[in-house]
């Protein structure tokens, strides 16, 4: 069975997801697999997450679904009861990342700082998400936290599209990269989940085409 980080790296690209209505849920998740990205993050910057991230389970239960934005350990509860399988955080919170190496949940937590990657690396963890990537200092800065903390990779997250995926897909300490251009908020509230497709299709194809 593959790992988590395995199935990130095939992955590429992690869309990341904003629902405001469970019902988009499964329409989103067909949309995401045929287009070839078979994987998403849903935040809980909505109260739709956990209903939504059920949804995509049923939906596509061979796609990997984890939670966003998780902020709270409660969160980390109804995530996981939900059936995320994997938990990611905009901060370092010590809170959630330790709750989550307790229950043997994947995690992946926000940092931009040494002392924040130090954190993670001091708890085992060996995939990190760079955030906010743009602003933070983009693959500069993964460059420089890469030289005192080589064991770690990272998911850089914030900032990044069509234009610059490339430049962080080639960097060997990128383990995949998260965005959200495919699925931005407006095209779902619109059902517009071919055109949708279409935007993972293209982010799918550019992806295979760095990597190869």
């Amino acid at each position: 069975m593959k790992t988590i980080e395995e199935r990130f790296y095939e992955c590429a690209v992690i869309p990341v997801v904003v629902l405001d209505d469970p019902e988009d849920a499964a329409p989103l998740a067909k949309a995401l697999t045929a287009g070839g990205l078979s994987c998403a993050e849903v935040t809980f910057r909505t109260d739709a997450a956990a209903e939504s991230i059920r949804r995509i389970r049923a939906a596509c239960p061979d796609m990997l679904v984890g939670a966003g934005t998780v902020l709270t350990a409660g969160q980390v509860e109804q995530a996981v009861e939900a059936g995320a399988e994997f938990i990611v955080s905009p901060g370092f919170d010590p809170e959630i990342v330790d709750l989550c190496l307790e229950k043997n949940i994947p995690v992946f937590p926000g940092c931009m700082t040494p002392s924040e990657v130090a954190q993670g690396v001091k708890r085992g963890l060996k995939v990190i998400k760079f955030f906010p990537a743009k602003q933070a200092g983009g693959l500069d800065m993964i460059r420089a936290l890469s030289a005192p903390y080589p064991m770690a990779r990272f998911m850089p997250t914030g900032g990044i599209g069509p234009d610059n995926l490339k430049s962080y897909l080639s960097c060997d300490k990128v383990l995949c990269c998260g965005g959200s251009w495919m699925v931005k908020k407006e095209l779902i509230e619109k059902g517009a989940f071919e055109k949708i497709r279409q935007l993972c299709a293209e982010a799918a194809a550019l992806a295979a085409s760095i990597r190869g």
